[in-house]
């Protein structure tokens, strides 16, 4: 069944887009054996020939006696072996981490022709991500552990070589650009540093499995830092065969540790190691234990209950449907950045708006894998959820609430049609129980539309405020003063402001992260990779001389 879904993907992308890139991978996606760094083919994976997924310590692959089989999304079959290290195997990697001094293993002082090392792997891997039957390879491979369109998958491909491509060359030794200050006297200048923190720890999530994992992983390294790398297990087939490729690049055995295990034998190496600072992208709930765990020394990504206020100003109405169905439900709504939430303005009510969406919800197949399985809620879990949000006083199905039809989804997945719930705004800020019921996060296609009159702005900004995570957002409207209101009583990390405003979006060339924490992490550019994989130290050079006639002052 999935090679049938994939082919007609890749057929209708390379058919909307003529493209001859799409048309060359269709091609070379046969000569997947020719990749020189790859162990598995992503056409030929099934229970028939399943994959084998290790792990990586020390310069070395290994395997476990201990395997998570997987089930394929789409079909139940148990298709790869993932060699899961458990709580008895922790030790190497402990002993790893624990042998990476605090100085990190490059630093402006200490081996800085790492910093051209790093430029050279970029380079040659971006190159790699360049070939058509590379980055075919990638993007199917992702289309097997996290069913999306092979338009979304090829574009996590793309987006992950051209952040490769930005870090080429003299570009990584550029992160660590220092500053000089004069100081007090002759022969005193204060000089400030970008610092590695040493042993660190990767954890990702499911959802990119390529994009945010190698983002991360290259940052933390062109910064001087020893990462120990953990994917969800669902889908760390892809960083592995990314790790592969790495080391073909030129990338030392010895810089990268790669886990798959269990989040509690994770949690065991992370009190253990006590590495110096820990990356986390997932949900909240395990961000916040992780903050207590490590005291504090934890950047985070976390969960992304997501909005968008379209404004007064009504234009434009086929393109503004059409980018809310992208953000809401592209890769079956599990994005972290996926649009959980719509306020409308009243005046887009006198639009058809709302009956656009659901023509383009519908437009949906899993054919395509423009609409999936959801891979953290299951159908029953969506479909309780929404009979909740319909005991609330005034609100209404839109369209969805339906569990997709001629699937052979595996129930412990989710399968659900792309689905918007309206609530009256009144309703959402009536009471906490209402508001926390409103404003849970449903990873799947799932979403809450509701609607504001012109003088009800100030109960719009109350909702905002209300909310815990604070990742994307769009404001879409071209009126400046709607503009400056909106954004100056929001906090969103990653705000699109404009008529083209979207939530969904985390291309190499602008920061995508939350705001309002401290413990908030950025990813892919320079600012992101400075903030989360260094940190500040300050040099302060005296050399003197001491003032002539110099005498011993008494003491202060």
């Amino acid at each position: 069944m999935y090679r049938v879904l994939a082919s007609r993907a890749l057929r209708a992308s390379s058919l909307s887009h003529k493209s001859s890139t799409s048309l060359a991978s269709l091609t070379l996606s046969r000569l997947n054996h020719s990749i020189p760094f790859a162990t598995v083919d992503a056409e030929e994976l099934s229970g028939a020939h399943p994959a084998e997924v290790q792990s990586f310590v020390q310069g070395k692959w290994i395997g476990s006696s201990n395997h998570n089989t997987l089930l394929d999304p789409l079909n139940g079959e148990p298709f790869i072996k993932v060699a899961e290290v458990d709580e008895t195997g922790t030790q190497p990697f402990v002993d790893s981490l624990s042998q990476c001094p605090k100085h990190g293993l490059h630093n402006p002082f200490k081996s800085p022709e790492r910093y051209l090392l790093y430029g050279d792997v970029s380079t040659k891997a971006a190159h790699m991500l360049a070939l058509p039957k590379v980055a075919d390879f990638f993007a199917r491979l992702i289309q097997r552990v996290a069913p999306k369109s092979y338009q979304q998958a090829a574009g996590e491909v793309f987006v992950t070589r051209k952040f490769l491509e930005n870090f080429c060359g003299d570009q990584v030794r550029f992160l660590a650009r220092s500053f000089a200050i004069p100081g007090n006297h002759l022969g005193q200048q204060s000089h400030g540093y970008r610092w590695p923190y040493g042993p660190v720890t990767i954890v990702t999530p499911f959802n990119f499995p390529l994009e945010i994992p190698l983002l991360q992983l290259m940052g933390a390294l062109y910064m001087g830092n020893k990462p120990l790398l953990k994917v969800d297990s669902k889908v760390s087939i892809v960083m592995e065969q990314m790790m592969r490729l790495l080391h073909y690049c030129g990338l030392p055995a010895e810089d990268v540790d790669f886990i798959n295990s269990d989040g509690k034998t994770m949690n065991k190496i992370l009190l253990e190691a006590n590495p110096r600072m820990t990356l986390f992208t997932g949900s909240s709930r395990v961000a916040e234990k992780l903050a207590l765990d490590l005291k504090g020394r934890i950047r985070l990504e976390d969960a992304g209950f997501d909005w968008k206020v379209l404004g007064p100003d009504v234009q434009e109405v086929d393109y503004v449907a059409w980018q809310c169905d992208q953000d809401a439900y592209a890769c079956s709504g599990q994005k972290c950045s996926a649009q959980s939430m719509l306020f409308v303005h009243e005046n887009w009510s006198k639009t058809p708006l709302v009956s656009k969406l659901k023509e383009l919800a519908e437009r949906r197949k899993l054919e395509d894998l423009t609409i999936g399985p959801v891979l953290t809620f299951t159908t029953e879990a969506m479909l309780e959820h929404m009979e909740n949000l319909l005991q609330i006083p005034g609100s209404k199905l839109l369209f969805g609430g339906k569990e997709l039809k001629n699937h052979s989804i595996p129930s412990v997945y989710g399968a659900l049609e792309p689905t918007a719930v309206y609530v009256p705004i009144e309703e959402i800020l009536k009471d906490s129980q209402t508001y926390e019921l409103v404003t849970k996060e449903i990873f799947g296609p799932f979403q809450i539309v509701t609607e504001y009159k012109k003088d009800q702005l100030p109960l719009v900004l109350e909702a905002l405020e209300r909310m815990h995570a604070h990742l994307t957002a769009a404001v879409v409207s071209n009126d400046p003063i709607f503009l400056q209101e909106v954004i100056g009583n929001s906090v969103n990390g990653t705000t699109y402001a404009g008529l083209r405003g979207r939530t969904t979006g985390a291309p190499q060339n602008h920061w995508f992260g939350p705001a309002g924490d401290p413990r908030g992490a950025g990813i892919g550019t320079p600012e992101a990779i400075k903030l989360v994989w260094s940190c500040h130290r300050e040099v302060i050079y005296d050399y003197g001389p001491v003032p002539h006639g110099w005498e011993l002052p008494p003491s202060t």
